[in-house]
């Protein structure tokens, strides 16, 4: 399988603070990660250094066989598209849904070219794709939060991502938004021509079957990296969060649980 992401020795630091501590993470198509971690573990960080918002101290960074630092990667993020909350306060209110989508074919954010045909009917068949063509005219501040995540996923889409990174994409919504969500990424992930997804979560609950390999994080290093099979384990989620925590595994989908303490 083709390489994707190559990340190697990835080591991040402000002043006296190392935030990630020499990280290696490999990603090939056909591969779906999730990313976990307490707050504080480096998975921001890591999703900046990785868009080129922040720049490594050391290390390597890969995207397709290009590397950071040898490559323009304003280009190259495009092959990297995000769907993220910090996106959503600068959309416009008055935004049309299909605007929202096409202007993630030109990385811009309040669209102000007019669409060509071309835009327009790719725009189209996405929001198809992903049940919202209800939408296509709605604007931005009349869209539900479950909503806008499906318009922000169209939007990375127009784009033609190779890796598609989903961070923290079920925050905020209600229960039944939420697995109507999961249930739309399930089978976004079974398309012939989906880019490999990385879900960056907190919760367990939301890892899906679809997801093939997890990064676990604790204080920016790796507890584990890998098939889910190998590293979605009792002792390592309760190694990552720190914390005695026992896993559970039910019809494809877990639940983490805290163990009493029995003394």
């Amino acid at each position: 399988m083709s390489l994707i992401l190559d990340v190697s020795g990835l080591r991040v630091t402000r002043g006296d603070t190392v935030i990630l501590h020499g990280l290696d993470w490999r990603v090939r198509r056909g591969e779906h990660w999730t990313i976990l971690g307490a707050n504080g573990c480096g998975k921001t960080t890591l999703l900046k250094t990785l868009l080129g918002y922040l720049s490594p101290t050391g290390g390597d960074i890969a995207v397709l066989g290009q590397r950071y630092g040898e490559t323009d990667w304003r280009d190259l993020r495009l092959k990297l598209g995000i769907v993220t909350s910090a996106l959503q306060a600068s959309v416009p209110a008055a935004e049309p849904a299909i605007e929202t989508v096409v202007s993630g074919r030109y990385a811009q954010l309040d669209l102000w070219l007019t669409p060509t045909r071309a835009d327009l009917l790719a725009a189209k068949k996405l929001l198809r794709l992903l049940g919202a063509t209800r939408l296509i005219n709605r604007e931005w501040q009349f869209l539900s939060q479950g909503e806008r995540q499906r318009i922000l996923i169209a939007r990375a889409l127009m784009a033609r991502p190779r890796l598609l990174i989903l961070d923290e994409p079920c925050a905020g919504l209600d229960p039944v938004a939420r697995e109507e969500f999961l249930r739309f990424l399930q089978k976004l992930s079974g398309r012939k021509n989906c880019p490999a997804l990385v879900l960056v979560t907190h919760h367990v609950e939301e890892i899906l079957p679809c997801f093939t390999h997890a990064l676990l994080l604790r204080a920016g290093r790796v507890v584990a990296a890998g098939p889910r099979a190998t590293t979605l384990t009792t002792a390592r989620l309760a190694a990552t969060f720190g914390a005695p925590l026992r896993l559970r595994r039910r019809q494809g989908r877990y639940a983490l649980g805290w163990v009493a303490d029995r003394a």
